[in-house]
């Protein structure tokens, strides 16, 4: 008993932050079930009439009854007509305004999410949520408020006006009701474990989809079409042999119940004809009665779809739950810093690790370092060595570790401007924290629209000015609508290096303390690259600038260069002291400078 209790608690649970979406559409909501209500009452209604206009109007011979009770159904018949056209409305009102709450509650939850929150749930994972999961919920939602109403009171009354009718007949209706709801049941727990998993290979497919997609002129260069057309089939193909797994298991229930019902109806015939012969049972009593065992019938099978759907519709549920009651890892303090002072940054004994579950290895280990206000930072080193996973600390991408039992120093934090990064308000911190990242993100729209994503409110002569500094006001200019040249989808029209040089002047527009460039000029010439750097230290002398790159002719000029190695800081200092001491940095240089360029490879 203790067992059921959590069961259903926890389904409870499940629910509670699923139902709070239905919101301003409880009105339609609670309408919806009473007119289908209403409906239910009149069509059980019907039948009884149907009897007595056999029984006292035909068999009496008495037209006037005739004409009495049959204006009295087509009363009864407008009146079913008006409430099922009003459960319609207002279920369709109900169910389709929960499903946007739904994707707007997930949605706006998702931009709460840290980086490790949508690294757990997956990109391809969260968009078969919003749409797919969403679109099951929205059925069987809108199929509870009709058709869960109706087949349950129309199942209910008819064996009342059956029980009514003839006491003897309803029991075998109670057996028969036993037996189906019971196989019913046996076939659903089977099949639930299924559709979860359904849904979970979907993510798989949606993957697939948006990875070809997004990366299409990758794969027509290099004739991965069939490869691809073969990746996107199995993952298909899975959904496919699940769905058939499942509905395998639920395809007996359907033609189970007919034979079910038609059994009982021969045998309530057999019965009812030894009724009437003994005067005991009238002829318009056994009409009415095989009208009643069919609406019997018909909410047999509509209960069995029902269920089906909230099999279904319950994996959905708890998917998006999930994403509802996920905590974001990084949350605003009570009272943040609503100012950042400057852009000096201190490390102080920083460890992080991507998996949190104490299997995964350190990706940043014993970090400190201090970097001043308006200082130039180059980082530099081999691949996979920490360098972004260093800089997106500063922003509060992610947060570092926390000391864990046993450490033999204290863990420490992240400092800018002389406070923990923790102590910030998120916004204000990533507003003067500026990152132009690896992977560099244009939208649809025109060059101002994505430029002012920096600022909203800036002026064409502040687009211009960043632009400038940027050196992508030169490109721009030769286009012939200039700054109202429209982006395609993902900046498909424009070049890498351009792409790059937009997305550093729109990081500019915020005025940051802080620039940081992560790999951002790496399809930038170098003769552009140098005039960029230039800029920086003319223009923007007071910011605090941060330059990841690969090729030491990007670090070289900075004041001082991290030299990345494992994880951790190998050294921290000029060009010329590196080039002297520090054999990563040497090795890296004298690789570039006279070999490949490959400085991952051994020197």
């Amino acid at each position: 008993m203790t067992a059921g209790f959590a069961i259903e608690r926890s389904e409870t649970m499940q629910v509670r932050p699923i139902l709070r979406e239905v919101k301003e559409y409880k009105r339609d909501t609670f309408l919806t079930p009473l007119f289908a209500g209403l409906e239910v009452v009149m069509e059980v209604l019907i039948p009884y009439v149907t009897a007595m206009i056999i029984d006292r109007g035909i068999d009496a011979g008495n037209m006037q009854n005739v004409v009495k009770y049959g204006l009295a159904m087509l009363g009864m018949a407008a009146l079913a007509l008006v409430f099922g056209v009003g459960a319609g409305w207002f279920g369709a009102s109900a169910s389709t305004g929960f499903a946007r709450n739904l994707r707007k509650a997930m949605y706006e939850k998702v931009q709460t999410f840290s980086f490790s929150n949508i690294d757990k749930f997956s990109t391809a994972g969260l968009i078969t949520r919003m749409t797919t999961d969403v679109t099951n919920v929205q059925n069987a939602y809108q199929m509870v408020l009709r058709i869960a109403v109706r087949a349950p009171l129309n199942l209910v009354f008819s064996v009342i006006m059956i029980l009514f009718i003839r006491k003897e007949i309803a029991l075998v209706f109670f057996s028969v009701l036993a037996v189906v709801g019971g196989a019913v049941a046996i076939v659903g727990i089977k099949t639930m474990k299924l559709f979860r998993e359904v849904f979970r290979r979907y993510d798989d497919l949606n993957a697939s989809a948006q990875e070809n997609i997004s990366a299409i002129r990758v794969v027509k260069a290099f004739v991965r079409e069939d490869y691809e057309d073969e990746k996107y089939m199995k993952a298909a193909t899975n959904v496919y042999n699940l769905f058939v797994k499942a509905e395998k298991r639920m395809v007996l229930l359907m033609p189970g119940m007919m034979l079910a019902i038609y059994i009982v109806m021969v045998a309530i015939a057999w019965m009812s004809a030894h009724f009437i012969v003994a005067g005991t049972m009238t002829t318009g009593n056994l009409t009415s009665l095989f009208s009643y065992i069919m609406t019997t019938l018909i909410s047999l099978i509509m209960l069995a779809v029902i269920f089906v759907m909230l099999t279904m519709s319950s994996a959905s549920a708890d998917r998006i739950s999930e994403v509802l009651t996920e905590e974001p890892d990084i949350k605003n303090p009570e009272n943040p810093l609503m100012e950042v002072p400057d852009g000096s940054i201190r490390f102080e004994n920083v460890h992080f690790t991507y998996i949190k579950d104490g299997e995964g290895d350190e990706n940043l280990h014993d970090i400190d370092l201090e970097i001043k206000s308006g200082e130039t930072v180059g980082i530099i080193g081999g691949t996979g060595c920490g360098k972004s996973t260093l800089v997106s600390l500063i922003s509060r991408l992610y947060d570092p570790d926390e000391t864990p039992e046993g450490a033999e120093k204290p863990y420490g934090g992240v400092y800018v401007g002389g406070h923990n990064v923790k102590e910030y308000d998120l916004d204000t911190l990533r507003d003067k924290v500026a990152v132009v990242l690896q992977k560099n993100e244009l939208f649809s729209g025109t060059i101002l629209d994505n430029l002012r994503w920096g600022k909203e409110d800036a002026t064409l002569e502040e687009c211009v000015r960043v632009c400038e500094i940027a050196c992508a006001d030169e490109f721009i200019q030769e286009f012939p609508d200039g700054y109202e040249t429209r982006i395609e989808q993902g900046g498909t029209n424009v070049s890498g290096g351009q792409k790059q040089r937009l997305c550093i002047a729109r990081a500019l527009l915020k005025e940051p303390q802080i620039l940081i460039l992560d790999d951002s000029t790496s399809a930038v010439d170098t003769a552009t690259e140098a005039r960029i750097r230039k800029s920086f230290r003319e223009d923007i002398p007071a910011t605090t600038k941060i330059i990841i790159s690969q090729r030491i002719a990007s670090v070289q000029e900075a004041d001082r260069i991290i030299v990345m190695d494992d994880g951790g800081i190998d050294g921290f200092d000029t060009h010329e002291n590196l080039l002297e001491n520090n054999a990563i940095y040497r090795e890296i240089y004298d690789t570039q400078m006279n070999g490949s360029g490959d400085f991952d490879a051994p020197g």
